[in-house]
């Protein structure tokens, strides 16, 4: 990893370069022929690490197609892209989406697909008997869960959830927490865990003025609770130290949000900044990366910010958070929901240097087990098991 940055009066012109990519001189024999099947490859986490497999895989030696829903595409991927979204049109009547779906069950059958990998959400039980039963009908499917809020990935009617997994190769959480609520709600053993890799970027310059924390991730307080984001700052000792607060993503909450800062005057010290596909810079030049989430699955904003050094604060949620934060070792995981708790660890990141030194030491090699080439030979071990 190389980092350049230059000064210009109170603006930082940050410039990261980072490599990490699988070292293989030429890919080997084509192993299996693999398909990708997600939402998009744009804006959230997920589509990320869906864009992110395929360039694994492909490193791998697989023969990687990818098939998209919706016409969104923010990631570089690997292999060769099936976007069904780009034949939907505004007045996307019934008959035309079976037209496209026959079109994909046409698509899998004359490709002949070893495995598809679905990376959907998956909350309707008449949408997934149909891609079970007709669309998937034949293949070898693996389920990627995201989330620890299984209702997102898993439909609450129990009786598709059974056939969803009878019918499965395997079930993929990207955390532990995941894998086992799967094998033990639903009495299997066929989930097991691989985590999000820390992903590959290129140079990229930005100008970013002062100091900040910074927080990356959907504008959902349902979901991401940055109101106890805003409480916790507001009460720590940053705004009088101006030290900023950058919020960076999009939402249907940002107003509430914004109203919600203007009513704890700290307006002034909150920067909402609109999606980046890119973070890494901004991630870079923060003093530390907070994350207040409800729940989470294997929160990407986290292993990004530790690879490019910068240590975290996060709350101990639902999965994710406490499989990559080594307390006060790499950051500081706090309870959830204790306002008062955050804002003292915020405190703590800026007024002790012994703590934030020891944590920045040790960002980057605290991830090490979750570069592409470990988190590659996880997946080719579970494409080459059934060989």
């Amino acid at each position: 990893m190389a980092i350049r940055m230059a000064h210009f009066g109170n603006n930082l012109s940050l410039s990261v370069v980072f490599k990490n990519t699988i070292k293989s001189p030429m890919p080997p024999e084509i192993r299996s022929k693999v398909c990708l099947v997600a939402i998009s490859l744009g804006k959230g986490g997920a589509e990320r690490s869906t864009a992110l497999l395929s360039q694994m895989l492909i490193m791998k030696g697989y023969d990687v197609h990818i098939v998209i829903l919706n016409d969104l595409i923010d990631y570089p991927y690997s292999g060769k892209l099936f976007n069904l979204g780009s034949e939907k049109s505004e007045n996307d009547t019934a008959i035309k989406r079976i037209i496209r779906f026959k079109k994909l069950r046409n698509y899998f059958k004359t490709e002949k697909f070893d495995f598809i990998i679905d990376n959907r959400t998956r909350v309707s039980a008449g949408k997934e008997w149909y891609y079970l039963n007709y669309l998937y009908k034949g293949f070898k499917i693996i389920y990627v869960i995201r989330s620890a809020n299984l209702d997102m990935y898993l439909p609450k009617k129990k009786w598709i959830v059974k056939q969803m997994i009878s019918k499965s190769y395997k079930i993929v959480g990207v955390s532990k927490h995941i894998a086992k609520g799967i094998n033990t709600q639903f009495s299997t053993d066929k989930a097991i865990s691989i985590y999000n890799p820390i992903m590959e970027i290129s140079e990229t310059t930005i100008e970013v003025e002062g100091k900040y924390i910074i927080f990356v991730g959907r504008l959902e307080d349902d979901v991401k609770n940055l109101s106890l984001l805003l409480d916790a700052y507001s009460q720590s000792c940053l705004p009088e130290r101006n030290i900023r607060l950058l919020i960076m993503g999009s939402g249907d909450d940002h107003e509430k949000l914004v109203e919600k800062a203007d009513k704890l005057g700290i307006s002034k010290e909150v920067q909402f900044v609109s999606f980046k596909p890119d973070v890494y810079p901004y991630l870079k030049n923060a003093i530390f990366t907070v994350l207040t989430s409800r729940y989470e699955g294997f929160p990407r904003a986290l292993v990004e910010s530790l690879s490019v050094g910068t240590p975290l604060v996060s709350v101990d949620c639902v999965s994710g958070p406490n499989e990559i934060i080594r307390n006060e070792m790499n950051g500081l995981l706090v309870e959830n929901f204790n306002v008062t708790a955050l804002a003292e660890a915020m405190d703590r990141m800026v007024t002790d240097k012994e703590l934030y030194e020891r944590c920045k030491k040790n960002s980057v090699k605290s991830i090490d087990h979750l570069s592409l080439e470990n988190i590659a030979e996880d997946w080719d071990k579970l494409l080459k098991d059934e060989k």
